[in-house]
């Protein structure tokens, strides 16, 4: 049988060679939710796995999706289909996928055991895809995309996040921001 380290090396070995194919379209899984191979694969503890994406280097992020969702299935075929996103993303947050009506049991940072549906009942997660960041240390949310977001937007969240803007800028000035630096640049941002 094997314990939580051996099992984490395992999957550590498989996700580096699996990101290099990260272009690839993502796969439907048994539960009917698309499958990126570089998702965290965990036992559901939530402060162990975000401690293991930090001791990565990564911040931890939670996706909250459900079978047949068309927007879940956008952010895979289009968003996560660009290597320079499905990359940036894979690099810099430990993500862990979860089913909005799934009934895996998950341990929430509080200790509390709940089924998935539970778990995003008590989060007040009502669309999909929801993502939901988490800051460094602590077990606070620091902000949450609550449906999909166009590459641009989408890409510029995970930036927001990864660079601790959040801590000192709200995310709409953020975005601001970056799409006039790109129009200085001449380079037109990829709304789309």
């Amino acid at each position: 049988m094997l314990d939580r380290r051996q099992f984490t090396l395992l999957l550590a070995a498989s996700t580096a060679s699996a990101t290099a194919f990260s272009a690839i379209a993502a796969e439907i899984g048994d539960d009917g939710l698309h499958v990126q191979p570089w998702f965290m694969q965990t036992f559901l503890d939530l402060a162990e796995d975000k401690a293991e994406a930090e001791a990565a280097g990564k911040h931890f992020a939670i996706v909250f999706e459900q079978r047949g969702c068309p927007y879940c299935k956008e952010m895979h075929e289009v968003n996560f289909a660009r290597p320079e996103i499905a990359d940036y993303v894979s690099s810099n947050f430990g993500m862990l996928q979860l089913n909005l009506w799934g009934s895996r049991a998950v341990t929430d940072f509080d200790g509390e055991e709940l089924e998935e549906r539970d778990l995003a009942r008590k989060w007040n997660v009502h669309f999909t895809p929801t993502i939901v960041f988490f800051g460094p240390g602590g077990d606070a949310e620091v902000i949450r995309m609550p449906g999909y977001f166009k590459p641009f937007h989408f890409i510029s969240m995970f930036e927001y996040v990864a660079s601790d803007h959040y801590a000192g800028e709200g995310f709409q000035r953020f975005l601001q921001a970056r799409f006039d630096r790109l129009e200085e640049e001449g380079r037109k941002p990829d709304l789309w």
